[in-house]
């Protein structure tokens, strides 16, 4: 074997030869992680994050419409429920805490509000005409909904849809 100094290297920075069995394995090498479709890149959202966003907003709509519909009640505490599901698919879906996530949370819960709304009253107007709800909802214009809207939500209901708004903000920061 030959004689080696005390640091491997011939003082100028090379290595002293390359049957040392010190020098002859290959340098260690770190890989960079593997990114996932949901990981973010360089603050950029990727197209999963934007598909669970509405797939969580219209999703828990159609769910508050049917149990609506089923039980022939508002269930305005929904909002609430909406509004923590919207935090959770957020975090699961990869967005970065802060302002723009509790922005994205605000709409989307303000999305579940008036889609399930819109949905829940289409839903027992169509009944009245021999609709369907999808054929009602679109039939149903903003003039006539935004009556109906008011006419259905006032007092509680109005603080449920708040404590939904407060709720998708904290959570979801």
């Amino acid at each position: 074997m030959p004689q080696h100094k005390s640091r491997h290297s011939t003082g100028r920075g090379r290595l002293c030869c390359r049957a040392c069995p010190v020098h002859s394995v290959p340098p260690m090498t770190v890989a960079p992680p593997e990114r996932s479709a949901a990981t973010p890149v360089r603050g950029r959202l990727s197209l999963f994050s934007w598909l669970m966003l509405a797939l969580g907003t219209f999703g828990f709509a159609a769910f508050w419409v049917l149990l609506s519909l089923a039980f022939d009640r508002q269930y305005h505490w929904m909002a609430v429920i909406g509004a923590l599901d919207i935090a959770w698919m957020l975090r699961l879906a990869g967005w970065r805490p802060g302002r723009r996530r509790a922005l994205a949370a605000l709409v989307a819960t303000v999305l579940i509000v008036v889609t399930a709304n819109w949905g829940i009253a289409a839903g027992q107007i169509g009944v009245l005409m021999g609709l369907d709800p999808v054929a009602s909802a679109a039939k149903l214009g903003p003039n006539f909904f935004w009556n109906l809207f008011q006419l259905a939500n006032s007092g509680l209901e109005l603080v449920w849809l708040a404590i939904a708004l407060a709720v998708a903000a904290l959570a979801s920061r």
